[in-house]
């Protein structure tokens, strides 16, 4: 295998461990109530296109719908990650019942991911009608990405301007998402300058990329650059939301027994 083909092989290593631990946090919190979910999809698309990308490099002669399938997951696999830490960040805004006291920002947030999703999946899909077209679409689509990662921001930042009404456990689980923000940040940057430079995605394309970002090419790029800024970002993540699902006792804010309800505005009614 080449080296695409063995990033894909680790990957498939690294996230099979995480696959039975998300399922099992998702599980244990409700797959429908979509609190650790996301987490769970994207181990799941890592897995799958780490598979389809090994399949492409294992077949002779070679498939391009399997190349094709894998570089899809690998692009939008972003968009869970996303709805990953805003799922965690709506869990600090939970109040006893499970429910925030606005959803309107999480419902809009959500839409703006979906969105994102279905552009770059139709950029993918209508490369061969339109090069240009589906370049245009791909990008459309990492800019409302873009602009997710910037809300999650925003979002944390509020948190933080309000933190000393936020309980005990929320309070860290705050610390990890902002701990995780940066390793997002360098994600979607990567996302970003990779869906600009890419124009073709089957492995058995013999031409060269001559830009200026062709570093970033996701199929003939610089692969450290990929190690770096695209499976090690998402790899810590994945471990500190992880980990934070199985240390923090996040329901325990709600059964201390000095806890009042209208000292937690964030949480309240």
């Amino acid at each position: 295998m080449n080296t695409q083909g063995i990033l894909a092989a680790i990957t498939i290593v690294m996230y099979i461990p995480f696959l039975f631990t998300s399922f099992k946090v998702a599980s244990k919190c409700g797959i429908w109530q979509g609190r650790w979910t996301s987490l769970l999809v994207f181990c799941i698309i890592r897995v799958l296109g780490g598979a389809f990308l090994v399949a492409a490099e294992k077949i002779t002669p070679a498939n391009n719908g399997l190349y094709t399938a894998g570089y899809v997951l690998e692009v939008v696999g972003l968009a869970p990650l996303l709805l990953s830490t805003l799922s965690l960040l709506r869990l600090i805004f939970d109040g006893p019942d499970g429910e925030p006291t606005d959803e309107s920002i999480f419902h809009s947030l959500r839409t703006f991911n979906a969105a994102g999703v279905l552009l770059t999946l139709i950029g993918f899909f209508t490369v061969s009608r339109s090069s240009s077209g589906a370049s245009t679409l791909r990008k459309s689509g990492f800019i409302l990405f873009s602009i997710h990662y910037i809300a999650l921001v925003g979002i944390c930042i509020f948190l933080w301007t309000k933190v000393r009404l936020i309980m005990k456990y929320r309070k860290r689980l705050l610390k990890v998402i902002s701990f995780a923000l940066p390793f997002l940040a360098v994600r979607t940057v990567y996302g970003a300058l990779s869906t600009i430079t890419t124009d073709t995605f089957t492995g058995s394309t013999t031409s060269s990329n001559t830009s200026s970002l062709a570093e970033f090419d996701l199929v003939t790029g610089n692969w450290e650059i990929f190690l770096v800024m695209d499976m090690i970002t998402e790899y810590a993540i994945v471990i500190f939301y992880t980990i934070s699902a199985f240390v923090l006792p996040l329901d325990q804010d709600f059964k201390a027994p000095d806890f009042i309800e209208d000292e937690f505005p964030l949480n309240g009614p």
